[in-house]
């Protein structure tokens, strides 16, 4: 029997460990959930809106353990309160467009013909969730999953599988059946076998381009929808007429929160020529009044990232860089040990054949270049092979709106970065993926069409 460990970024030490289901038994977990699914969406919207609500309430009761767990499982600092505003924020709204959402489009109710469009449930969704925002990524399909009506089988990453656990408990605990909403640990190979088989009716996962390619290849011939959410080398653009203060305060906490772990985070920046060098000096300080320690200690700003690998894959995108020319900003932190504990960095004199500015970094660390224009920050800006978000620093809205027309992202932010508006489709394109997460196309994505023809007379 294969187990999974969650190795913690604090000690190295070994903070968590679970046996893997064994194939017959991952099997047996399905079919209980697709047996339990027909009857839970035979329950009014109401009811099952109202039971997943107090899934919430019921992990802001318990959101010590939130917090906690989060620091010793990928170091999220605890003075950040774990993950709780976003969670609540994003299911409240999924809850109160619901009715809307799942309503039937009428297209004719007359005394000759009914004929509209349902929205069915799929049955049973398969969330695969990753590790670094580890309630709300898992959350943005569960809530709407369910209220939708499917069954769920979640099954978290390895480095937060005590996630996994806390879900089930408040979904539980507030009334989801246990079939419908189940929290498994598997293994790749299982995982593989699953989808192979056909095993679920719709897969979400959120995680590295290699592993949405492994889904899709798992999943093909089955004709089972797979929704891959893949991470980003996310651009922010400071245009000429940006107010400079905020646009380092968001552009640099988009870049450093988390350590740098969010796949919307900013890992890019193009200032124009006349703010460049104010912008640096700014940011260099920002990030210089950044305290790199123990996520325990309230007084930490900086935790480690989630794994030593991790922060080495950093280190030597950045190592690689200054070999190339790049000056480093920032210098090495006290706390910095070398495995987890990553000094933050600012790279300037970076260009797009280095790989901080091409490949995803997913750590504290940000290239700065200096642009002439809207015309060469747009051509640097969709020179990625991902494309989640891109943020624009400006007083001009109309200006916003034509760049934004030109960017290759899923979203586009002005005078924002780093955040996901539950009221906006959450998505991607490139290598960054496919799918529709959250507001009514999140709905949409997790129910199939089902036509009426009616005819009375």
């Amino acid at each position: 029997m294969s187990t999974t460990k969650c190795i913690s970024p604090i000690d190295g030490s070994v903070y968590a460990e679970r046996e893997c289901l064994s194939l017959d038994a991952a099997r047996e977990a399905v079919t209980r959930a697709r047996a339990a699914q027909k009857a839970w969406a035979a329950r009014p919207l109401a009811d099952r809106t109202r039971l997943v609500m107090g899934a919430i309430d019921e992990i802001e009761r318990t959101r010590d353990r939130m917090v906690t767990e989060l620091a010793h499982q990928m170091g999220r600092p605890v003075r950040y309160g774990g993950e709780f505003g976003g969670l609540k924020e994003r299911a409240s709204h999924m809850a109160k467009i619901a009715d809307a959402a799942l309503a039937s489009t009428v297209v004719e109710d007359s005394p000759s013909f009914l004929r509209q469009i349902a929205r069915e449930p799929h049955g049973v969704v398969f969330v695969v969730a990753p590790w670094n925002y580890p309630y709300m990524t898992a959350n943005n399909t569960i809530a709407p999953a369910l209220i939708a009506g499917n069954a769920v089988i979640l099954k978290h990453a390895a480095q937060t599988i005590l996630v996994g656990e806390h879900l089930a408990d408040a979904y539980n605990a507030a009334g989801v059946p246990e079939d419908v909403f189940l929290n498994v640990v598997l293994d790749h190979d299982t995982t593989g076998a699953l989808i192979a088989e056909d095993a679920f009716d719709f897969i979400n996962f959120t995680g590295s381009v290699g592993g949405g390619q492994a889904m899709e290849r798992a999943a093909a011939g089955t004709f089972t929808g797979v929704a891959t959410e893949l991470g980003g080398k996310d651009p922010g653009y400071v245009r000429h007429d940006a107010n400079l203060d905020a646009a380092v305060d968001t552009l640099m906490d988009g870049a450093m929160f988390n350590a740098g772990q969010c796949c919307c985070g900013i890992e890019r920046i193009y200032v124009h020529e006349s703010l460049y060098d104010a912008f640096v000096e700014k940011a260099v300080a920002w990030v210089n009044q950044l305290k790199l320690g123990n996520p325990l200690d309230k007084a930490t700003t900086l935790g480690p990232m989630a794994n030593a690998r991790f922060a080495n894959e950093v280190r030597a995108q950045i190592d690689e860089a200054v070999a190339q020319g790049a000056t480093a900003h920032i210098e090495k932190m006290e706390a910095d040990d070398g495995g987890a504990y990553l000094t933050p960095q600012v790279l300037t004199d970076v260009t797009h054949d280095m790989r901080v500015m091409r490949d995803e970094s997913f750590g504290p660390v940000v290239g700065i270049m200096s642009v002439k224009d809207d015309e060469e920050a747009i051509a640097l800006m969709n020179d990625c092979q991902y494309g989640l978000t891109s943020a624009i620093f400006t007083a001009d809205t109309e200006a916003a709106m034509a760049i934004g027309a030109r960017l290759e992202t899923g979203t586009v932010f002005m005078n924002r970065a780093d955040y996901l508006d539950p009221a906006l489709c959450w998505t991607g394109c490139k290598q960054t993926g496919r799918g529709a997460g959250l507001s009514e196309l999140g709905y949409h994505a997790l129910t199939r069409p089902k036509s009426y023809h009616l005819k009375k007379a």
